[in-house]
Parts: structure tokens; sequence; C-alpha cells
């Protein structure tokens, strides 16, 4: 570290410049990173994706669609309900240029009551579907006899990234003015407080910026817009936390020049270590093949990448043109002598009963981990979004009024290799639909042979060749058989969401020999992501765990504590999932009663464990210093813990702050998230910090330093062979 401190310090002019370059360029590009933001990020290359299309292509289903929502206003008849919603259809078919509309009608069930739905289809979307939208929407409000909302995949997916962007604002005004309050508690100047608050900033413009180049070759999930600022905030201030830390340590008994140096090596060493881990625990992310997950790693490792670049190359060129003005219009008196003083006496106190205080802790984590065995996990939907917007109360409607909730529909493409209307495959196909029935938790199927009531393929065959019939049956033939493919869709006995349903579609996928079975709807949807993530995750959670023993075996010259560190890390994770379990599930302390987000588990896991690794390096950095010069375990540790407790703390607060802060906005995932990560950043720097790592630093003793120990040891054999 000493070459890349005299290197940074050599170029602190340049790395200046270069840095003001970043900052307009990227910050160009990161106003427009909203605009190429879509979808919720669940989707994925599977049999789903591929008969969806196939369903597309060959079946003439819609790629995209509308619902619009009618609602009868008082004083209107039935009659003039029906022809203002046929003009309204019509209209709406014209002006934005859809491939067809489905008129509500008594008979087709799409009017109950003083209630009715339309759907407008599009067939292709050439990136002019927002206007497409904005064109209906205009439409909608002209109307005065009618109630009339928007809903469906495109109008939630918009009115989602509006809510993110909405969701932003309001954490970045909750978080970013608390944040500078605990950095003027923590330094006491405006100067030095301000300075991680521009770092972050600057950190995050850049990364949205770079990210926007990924747009045309990866899909970006709107959740982006969330993840990076949280993270980036996050831990840009803790590594300028602890940098401007150390460096007005030493600037106060040596020069500028030599107090960057040391800050570099000492604080710089801490801030490569800990971001690794935090790069590493998103890096466990892209073995799943999802693409919000895809999003978050690529997101998220950029952020801390820059992070750590903007806190070794930006910050050491401001602190090296401030210098001693660092310390500049203090308006808070900071007693650095009394704060370690206050730190030294409580690590002493838990040192001396170190197996009380390690049982309580461990108690109070296991009691919190207890509701993780009740967790429910779903794949957030429209419920993610918040009830006062139009799209979200339209779809609440349709759902209550036309949907069955206790029916899942599941859709079946048999792919024959002739013809599907020739004998053989024919028959076979038959075979598959009589089977299919034969199920017992199917409820009805819809095939060619219900459309024309048809028993056999024999009796099929026989009405196909008689010419008069077999005009009148060629839609019904059209709408199921298209070449060497057949349309069939089941009607399951239970909800789309069960546990059932996800069991059904994987046992029907190689149900039949004699066809390629392409298997499409919700049912199939959910079953692929949750296999997805339940397959790929442990490998994910492998490199982690892996990774970082190895990284921290290396920084800390220990192999106990870098498993400490891990085991604890699991510990407090889980009981950061029961904390979760019984705010939102149980939906106490006012919260809205809600399932969890089936990629929280993962994001947390990913950002928290390379996250609490920050505090851990800081820490262990710290004690291992003085350990390496005392070579007295108690010591160090004391030390260690009352020269860092009070800026781990801070950064600490920070991050709970920064992230707490997403708790107050309405998108539910993004607010799972933000409560998960500050939950877990508590629990870590409160009972792991303060409790468990003094504890067991005493229990183990030198054991702690193992590798450590052995390789200084045989350094010494050696020096005295030679002398």
């Amino acid at each position: 570290m000493n070459k890349v401190a005299n290197a940074l310090y050599a170029g602190r002019k340049f790395l200046l410049i270069l840095w003001i370059i970043l900052i307009v360029g990227f910050g160009f590009y990161a106003a427009k990173l909203p605009s190429v933001l879509g979808g919720n990020g669940f989707e994925m290359k599977g049999m789903y994706k591929d008969t969806e299309q196939l369903l597309v292509d060959k079946f003439d289903v819609s790629e995209a669609q509308i619902i619009v929502l009618f609602e009868k206003k008082d004083g209107v008849s039935d009659s003039k309900f029906q022809q203002t919603i046929a003009q309204y259809m019509q209209k709406a078919k014209d002006k934005s240029d859809a491939s067809k509309v489905d008129i509500p009608t008594a008979s087709n069930k799409m009017i109950k009551g003083s209630t009715a739905y339309g759907i407008i289809h599009f067939n292709h979307d050439d990136g002019t579907m927002d206007k497409r939208v904005e064109k209906i929407r205009t439409l909608s409000a002209d109307e005065k006899e009618v109630s009339v909302k928007l809903t469906g995949g495109p109008i939630i997916e918009k009115d989602m990234n509006t809510a993110s962007q909405a969701d932003l604002a309001k954490a970045e005004a909750i978080g970013i003015p608390v944040a500078l309050v605990v950095l003027l508690l923590a330094f006491g100047g405006v100067v030095a407080a301000a300075i991680p608050l521009m770092i972050g900033i600057v950190t995050v413009v850049t990364t949205m910026g770079f990210v926007y180049f990924f747009h045309p070759y990866t899909e970006l999930s709107i959740f982006i817009l969330n993840v990076i600022p949280m993270i980036g905030l996050a831990l840009s201030i803790d590594f300028a936390l602890l940098f401007i830390n150390r460096f007005k340590e030493e600037i106060q008994t040596k020069s500028v020049e030599q107090a960057i140096k040391i800050t570099i090596q000492t604080a710089g060493r801490s801030v490569i270590f800990s971001g690794l881990c935090v790069f590493i625990g998103l890096a466990g992310m892209l073995f799943i093949q999802v693409d919000i997950f895809q999003n978050v790693a690529l997101g998220g490792m950029a952020v801390v990448f820059i992070a750590v670049f903007s806190a070794l190359t930006l910050l050491p060129s401001i602190l090296a043109i401030l210098g001693t003005r660092i310390n500049r219009l203090r308006i808070l008196k900071v007693s650095e002598q009394g704060g370690q003083s206050r730190w030294r006496s409580f690590a002493t106190f838990v040192m001396k009963k170190p197996v009380t205080m390690t049982i309580v802790s461990l108690i109070i984590l296991l009691v919190a981990l207890i509701p993780v065995r009740d967790m429910h996990l779903e794949i957030p939907s429209s419920e993610a979004l918040p009830t006062k917007y139009e799209s979200r109360q339209a779809f609440d409607t349709y759902n209550d009024t036309f949907i069955n909730k206790n029916t899942a529909d599941v859709y079946f493409v048999l792919e024959a290799k002739q013809d599907m209307l020739n004998k053989k495959p024919l028959t076979n196909a038959f075979t598959f639909i009589k089977q299919l029935k034969e199920d017992s938790l199917v409820k009805q199927v819809d095939s060619i042979s219900t459309a024309l009531n048809v028993k056999s393929s024999d009796q099929l065959q026989a009405m196909l060749e008689n010419p008069q019939i077999s005009a009148q049956a060629k839609p019904a033939v059209d709408s199921f058989i298209n070449g060497h493919y057949m349309l069939i869709k089941a009607t399951l006995d239970t909800d789309q969401n069960s546990d059932e349903a996800k069991d059904f579609v994987r046992k029907w996928k190689d149900k039949h020999s004699l066809f390629t079975v392409h298997i499409g709807g919700y049912p199939k949807f959910e079953q692929e992501i949750f296999d997805e993530i339940y397959e790929k995750a442990p490998y994910g959670l492998a490199l982690v765990l892996f990774s970082t023993y190895v990284i921290l075996m290396i920084a800390f010259r220990s192999v106990l504590i870098p498993l400490k560190a891990i085991i604890m890390n699991i510990l407090s994770l889980t009981a950061t999932f029961g904390l979760l379990v019984w705010l939102f599930q149980n939906g106490h302390l006012g919260l809205t009663q809600s399932n969890i987000a089936l990629v929280l588990p993962v994001f947390v896991f990913g950002l928290v464990f390379g996250l609490s690794m920050d505090y851990e390096v800081f820490l262990i950095s710290r004690i291992h210093e003085v350990y390496h010069q005392t070579r007295d375990n108690n010591v160090a540790t004391v030390e260690g813990l009352a020269s860092t407790s009070k800026i781990i703390t801070s950064a600490a607060l920070i991050m709970i702050v920064i992230t707490g802060a997403f708790a107050f906005t309405d998108v539910t995932p993004v607010k799972q998230m933000g409560v998960g990560i500050a939950l877990a950043i508590f629990i870590d720097a409160t009972i792991v910090r303060m409790l468990l790592v003094p504890s067991l630093m005493k229990l183990l003793g030198d054991a702690n330093w193992w590798f450590f120990t052995k390789k200084r040891d045989k350094s010494s054999s050696n020096e005295q062979l030679k002398s």
C-alpha cells in the first residue's frame, strides 16, 4: 500500500480533474436513466417465456394488454352504459393504434351490474407504449357519464416507475438531512461533515450514468433506481467517515502529505477489503438467472466499485487540498478522548463477563429468528404499487369483480413432428386431453374438443372432411390448431400462487413423450422463478461464504476470526428475517400486512452480508494493528474497540438512516428492503459488535490470531537462525 499511497498523493491534481470530467459526463446520462427502466425484473429465459412467444406467434395472443375498467354513474341507463363503452373502446383502438379490442357485453360476462371491463390488445411493443398509454389516458379524462380507469401490465409498469422515483426523492429528503446531523455529531465541523455526503452523491450520480449504458444489452428493472442510491450513499458515506476520521487523527501530529499516505495505507486498506466483501456478496446474485437479480448485482457491483474508487482517489485529493482546514466551521465541540474513554470502559465491562454476555446475545438473536419458520414468500405484483394509484385501484376492482381467485389457468402448447391434424398426432393429442381431464387438480379443460363438442380424433377428422361443416368449424380450429401446434387451456382448482399449482406444471412438463410440451400461464411463471432461486441461490451463498472467509483470513492473518464473523453474520441476518416476518407478515407496529417479497432474503443477504463486514473489517483491522504492536489480545481488543466504536457507531447510524428512510416509501418490496437492511445493520452494530465480538475475542484469547502467530513465530525463528 506504500507505493499506492505515494502514487495517489503525487497524482492528486490529475485525479481531481479526472473526477470533474467523470461527474459532468456521467451526470448527463444519470438524468436519462429513469427513461430506460421498465418492468419489475421478474423475467428469465425458460419454458414460460418461450411458450408466451408461441402463443403470440401461433395463436394470435397479444403481447401487451391494457384493461379498461368502466363504472356506471348514477342516472345512466344500461343501454347508454353499453353504448358509451363501445364508443370509448373504438376511439381507444383508433387513437392508440391497437391491434384489436374486446368490448364488454352481458353475453361475454365482461359486465356485472354497474361494472364492466374491456381489453385493448397490442401485438408489438416498438418502444412507443408509453406514448400510447398517455393517449388513452387523455381519452379517459373526457368521459363524463362513465368512470373510466386504466390498468394492466403497461399501466402498472409505468406507475411503478413513477412511484419508484417518488420513493427515491422521499427517502433522500429524509435520509440525507438526518445523515448530515449524524456526521456533525461525529466530526463537529461543517466541512468534515459535508465531504462524506458530497462523496456519496458523486458516487451515486456517476454510477447511475455508468449503468445507463447497459440498457441496450439488458432489460433494466425500475428497482435499480432505488438500489443504487441505497447502497451508494450508505457505503460511500461509511468509507468517507472512516477515511476522514483517520486523517483527522494523523493530521494532529504529522504533515498533510504524511497524514494522507498513512490514511491510505490504513483506512484505505480497510476500504479495499470491505468493498471487496460487499462486491462478492452482490456477485453471488449473478448465479440466479432472473433479470431482477442480474440488475441488482450489476447496479450494486458498479456502485461498490465506484464507491471504493472515489474513496481512494477523489477523497484523498480533496483532503490533500484542505489539509488542516478540514476542522474549519466547527459548530460542535467533540471530545475524542472522552468518547474513547467511555467505549474503553464499556469494552472492559463486557470482557469481564464474556460467557454471560455471549449467552445473553445468543438468546436475543435466537428469539428474534423464531418467526422465520412461518415466512411466506411471494413474487411482488400489483399489490406492490401503493393504493393511491388509479391502476392499483382498478386492478383490485377487476380482480374482486371478475376473477375467481381460487382457480388458475395453465396453457399447454403441444408441438408435433408433423401437422397436428394428421391422424397419429391428433389421436395422441386427444389422449393427452383425456389424461389432463382425469387429473384431480384440473377443474376444466378448454380445447378443440370442447370448442367443437367432439369426443375423439376420429369424430373431429370426420367433421373436417365435410366441406360445409369444415367451413363453419374453421374459426374454432384456427383458435386451437396451427400447423404442428395445438393449444390447450387447463383451469386448476387451486390458487395460481399455490404450491399445488407449481407442482402441477412441474409434473406435466414431461408427461407425454410423443410431443414437445410447452407450458405457460402464471403458475408456470411462478414455478420457474421459485425453482431458479432455490436451485441457484446455494451456489451464490457458497461463493460468498468461501470468498469472504479467504479475504478476511488474508486481511487479518487469522483462521478463527473470519469463521466467527461469518457465523455471527448468518445468525444476525436470520434474526433480521424473523423480525421482518413479525413486522410485515403479521402486520405489527402499524405496517400493512403483506407477505415477504421473494427477492428479499437474497437481496438482504447479498447486500448486508458485505455491508456488515465493513464494520468487521474496520474494527478487526484496528485490533490487529494493536495486537501486532503489543502481542496482547485483551489490550488489542479493548483499544481497538475504544478507537473505532464511535466511528463504527456513527457509520452504522448513517447506514440505518439512509436505508431505513426507505421504510417511509410506498412500494412494498422497497419498503421491506429498506427496513430489512436497517434492522440487520442495527443488530450487527449493537448485539454483534458491542457484545459478541469483545466476548468471543476474550474467550478465544491468542487463538484468535493462530494464523498470524504461527507466521510471525516462524519468521522470528528464521531471523534467529540467520543471526
